[in-house]
């Protein structure tokens, strides 16, 4: 299972030289994050030698790819050039990629006004400790392996986008289940696409990291079952 840690993004842009380059902190030692963990340092470690013997790091997304409601949203939005703990947490340097594209300034101007003020990690814990007392975070994580490394927006930025998602009615997301049950290769039942449904307004109500689609033009319903077919199938 995958899971996301946050961090302040704190990142700066070179002054000169590559265009688009950064650098920051995608992780902090010693930080209990929104889900109750925290990382040990040394966490990294192993991790990050198994990516440098395949003499490469991991990939750098914006908002952890979303749910794939287009072919952009795992596409990579640069490249982490060093990426390396210290004694306050996962260092990265990077540049982004693109920039004389649509996508590309829009990310970038993001970040440099400081509306895109975050990084998050997408990991899988290899080897943590539970709290035992309320004032103990729920996991200290021990090792990670790091899937990827995203530029995400703060989760309180995240709660202001679902405000926009509670305005669409019931018609709306019976459409989507009917999209959903209406695919032969899925072959799910009507239970299983009102639950698919289900756990999808879950995740775009409590925000998280997860983006809340622009879903005000006309047949975005289609949209949201199609990524959310996509999803299943992966699963299946």
């Amino acid at each position: 299972m995958s899971d996301h840690f946050y961090a302040p993004l704190e990142v700066k842009f070179a002054d000169a030289g590559t265009p688009g380059a950064f650098e920051g902190y995608g992780a902090v030692f010693g930080n209990v994050d929104s889900y109750g963990d925290v990382i040990q340092k040394g966490a990294f470690k192993e991790s990050l030698r198994e990516w440098k013997t395949g003499k490469r790091l991991p990939p750098m997304l914006v908002q952890h790819g979303g749910w794939g409601f287009s072919d952009m949203d795992g596409l990579a939005i640069g490249k982490w050039d060093s990426m390396e703990e210290d004694d306050t947490g996962l260092k990265v340097s990077g540049r982004l990629i693109n920039l004389d594209t649509e996508r590309g300034k829009t990310i970038y101007g993001a970040m440099k006004e400081g509306v895109l003020d975050g990084m998050s990690i997408g990991y899988r814990a290899k080897e943590f400790a539970l709290g035992t007392k309320p004032t103990e975070p729920r996991r200290t994580l021990k090792k990670v392996e790091l899937m990827e490394l995203s530029v995400v927006q703060m989760p309180a930025n995240g709660k202001a986008r679902i405000a926009s998602v509670k305005s669409f009615d019931a018609a709306f997301w019976r459409a989507v289940e009917e999209d959903l049950r209406s695919d032969s290769k899925l072959s799910l039942s009507n239970a299983a696409a009102v639950s698919a449904v289900a756990i999808m307004k879950k995740h775009l109500r409590e925000g998280g990291d997860l983006p809340a689609p622009d879903l005000s033009r006309e047949g975005d319903e289609a949209a949201i079952a199609a990524a959310l077919r996509r999803n299943i199938a992966s699963l299946k």
